[in-house]
């Protein structure tokens, strides 16, 4: 019996079949499109020659195919503790951007505390600091107001720690595969609903500060073959992103998409 047959025969093909894995990689492709997409879009403030957000999705795309590595190993508390890895590293990626927005100008051609950071001069400020930054900002107030409407933010995260720190015995027992449990399956769905949560966040606060970030290559793509472009086509959004806010944004938070598109001058259908 290879690997596969014996992990779907000790786990069920109820959980190897999960929507889960499907749900990762469609997250994965999205930040691999959205890296490249980005690339050479300046990041004003900092000397990088490349977007900084390249590189950040690139390593988000690389830590949701963790996520996928460890459940389908049936080691979903482990894969609770890259989920907080993921959350973490969205929230950093959103103070980064807003905080450039915040303090580049004229007379702040260089913001040093990103600057630093991007040079590994200097260390990002701790979790409870970037996110009450986040939290108060009046540039992300109307999005805010529908993202932490209730408290399943905090669950998630409370949810995380708990399998990060093993505060509770049944969490690692998530990490053993060859433990019967009935609620495994159960456990998958709560971490569906869970990184979907993430996601959605993280999609929303991209490009309610970014919405340029959206944009088709039309634009630029004429504008490299010397052709007048087509007149408003810089509104054009990106199929991949049209695609994620059809499917997702719009179905699971309909006030989000909303939001988004009344703040946007982009084309959002």
């Amino acid at each position: 019996m290879n690997l596969s047959d014996k992990i779907e025969y000790e786990l069920g093909s109820n959980y190897t079949g999960h929507e889960i894995f499907e749900q990762l990689e469609n997250y994965s492709d999205f930040y691999n499109s959205l890296s490249f997409s980005i690339m050479l879009w300046s990041s004003q403030g900092t000397k990088s020659l490349l977007n900084l957000d390249t590189y950040v999705y690139s390593s988000l795309r690389g830590t949701l195919g963790s996520i996928k590595d460890v459940l389908l190993k049936g080691r979903i508390n482990d894969g609770y503790a890259l989920l907080r890895k993921y959350y973490d590293s969205t929230i950093i990626n959103i103070y980064a951007s807003l905080y450039l927005i915040d303090h580049f100008n004229i007379d702040n051609f260089i913001v040093t505390q990103i600057e630093n950071w991007r040079k590994g001069t200097e260390t990002i400020p701790e979790y409870r600091v970037i996110s009450k930054y986040i939290k108060d900002s009046p540039r992300l107030k109307p999005i805010n107001d529908l993202l932490q409407k209730d408290d399943s933010y905090k669950k998630i995260r409370t949810r995380c720690n708990d399998h990060t720190h093993y505060n509770f015995y049944h969490n690692l027992l998530l990490n053993d595969n060859e433990i019967y449990n009935p609620n495994r399956t159960k456990y998958l769905d709560v971490f569906s609903k869970d990184i979907e949560a993430i996601f959605i966040q993280h999609f929303a606060y991209i490009f309610y500060l970014n919405d340029h970030y959206m944009m088709a290559s039309d634009y630029i793509d004429c504008l490299d073959e010397d052709i007048v472009p087509e007149e408003n086509s810089q509104y054009f959004v990106a199929g991949f992103i049209q695609k994620v806010f059809d499917e997702i944004i719009r179905v699971k938070r309909a006030d989000i998409a909303n939001e988004i598109k009344r703040k946007t001058n982009m084309k959002l259908s």
